[in-house]
């Protein structure tokens, strides 16, 4: 069986996205670190372009979630700092 790009795409955003779990879950990161919500996020991204281009849609709807969830989590991390 041969790899595609979509192929390619989505297990890179799973790793992005298992991987952030593992290093949370390890207490190597924190939830709302910004390391942390750009891992969920491009994670998500990749696994949103698989399942949407193989039709997957309940899945691609649950990434697109996902980005949100995280792209909110930044913009409150972002809010937070005092601008240097």
């Amino acid at each position: 069986m041969m790899l595609d790009w979509v192929d390619i795409i989505g297990w890179a955003g799973a790793v992005l996205v298992l991987g952030a779990y593992g290093l949370v879950s390890a207490k190597r990161l924190e939830g709302d670190s910004v390391a942390y919500q750009l891992m969920n996020v491009f994670g998500a991204v990749g696994m949103l372009i698989n399942t949407y281009v193989r039709g997957a849609l309940p899945s691609a709807a649950v990434n697109l979630i996902w980005i949100g969830i995280g792209l909110h989590v930044l913009l409150k991390v972002r809010m937070r700092r005092p601008e240097a």
